[in-house]
């Protein structure tokens, strides 16, 4: 609980000055480009649709008494959506973030999510604003443990069938049928162990944390996209190929930063995937978060052709330092 001490802070004070100046050189590159930085509320109706992650939750007492339920949100996208919808092309954020459960060298339950959004783009733009964003890092290489990449460099595109294949040995779309993926299929295929009552989804993670993540990013960074549609609950199918999202990751390093999306607009799918998201997380944690009616009233009151993208920007931080752990790029941890 002393984090503040001369002594602590000053081991950290050269990450927090970088902190500060990749934070200021990135607001300058939005407002160069024609975003507008927007602020949205932390407390939501729902944290958000990720089935896997754990909410923090408290009460909303309003002045007459009626107590509401209400949950620190672990991304805005939900709100900065609505907003693209009532008619802000482009914008960005800086958000405190906060997701339960989370601690290691590379997990803090309260953390800082850039996300920015193009009206009429597509998530390929998006590809492109990250190769700039990397750059202004102002580091020579990016660095996580033994892994370097050099933040000026290209980023190689690669798609998740083209990584499984090199990384796994594995013809990922031979193990999705018409019901879904033969989670028996991928592990035989695959090596890797499925335990019992592992989904598809289980050993496809596990495949991606031993296997294929280690590479990605090394030298260069890069793009890991096309995911399988099942994965991908808020984007949109690529057109050609509907057994694929456009939906893409940026990785550096080994470390994932970025989570992007051409976003998907159809109100009605996305009601489908959100309830369905919802009951399975209702089955593996027994928890169900709200859907929020609000931003399906907004993708039915018209969210235009757009893309956006998630970047964890203490990891970002992190890795253009060189810092062991994501404490080290805090002003103060939670404790």
């Amino acid at each position: 609980m002393t984090d503040w001490r001369a002594d602590k802070l000053a081991r950290r004070l050269p990450y927090l000055q970088a902190r500060a100046h990749i934070l200021a050189a990135m607001r300058q590159w939005f407002a160069d480009h024609g975003f507008v930085e927007v602020e949205t509320p932390i407390l939501q109706v729902a944290p958000g649709a990720e089935v896997h992650l754990a909410g923090f939750t408290t009460e909303w007492k309003t002045p007459d008494g009626i107590g509401r339920i209400r949950w620190l949100h672990s991304s805005p996208e939900f709100a900065m959506k609505k907003l693209l919808a009532g008619g802000v092309p482009q914008l960005f954020q800086f958000a405190r973030v906060f997701r339960n459960g989370e601690g290691s060298a590379l997990h803090h339950p309260e953390f800082t999510m850039l996300e920015w959004y193009r009206a009429g783009a597509g998530y390929r733009t998006i590809m492109e604003d990250c190769a700039a964003l990397l750059a202004l890092t102002g580091a020579n290489e990016l660095r996580w443990q033994d892994r370097t990449c050099d933040p000026r460099a290209t980023p190689e595109r690669l798609t998740v069938a083209e990584a499984f294949e090199r990384h796994a040995g594995v013809d990922l779309f031979a193990t999705i049928g018409d019901r879904g993926g033969d989670a028996d299929a991928l592990s035989r295929l695959s090596g890797v162990r499925k335990h019992d009552g592992d989904s598809w989804d289980d050993v496809f993670f596990r495949i991606m944390f031993d296997r294929i993540e280690p590479h990605l990013g090394v030298g260069r960074p890069t793009i890991l996209c096309e995911y399988p549609i099942g994965m991908a609950a808020l984007a949109r199918a690529k057109p050609g190929d509907p057994r694929v999202a456009e939906r893409f990751e940026l990785y550096a390093c080994g470390v994932e930063l970025a989570n992007a999306f051409g976003e998907l607009t159809d109100p009605a799918i996305q009601r489908a995937r959100l309830e369905a998201d919802m009951a399975e997380k209702e089955r593996l944690y027994g928890v169900r978060w709200p859907v929020d009616g609000d931003f399906l009233a907004a993708l039915d009151h018209g969210l235009p052709d757009c893309a956006g993208i998630a970047l964890g920007f203490d990891r970002l931080v992190m890795l253009a330092t060189g810092a062991a752990h994501i404490e080290d790029v805090l002003w103060l941890p939670v404790r």
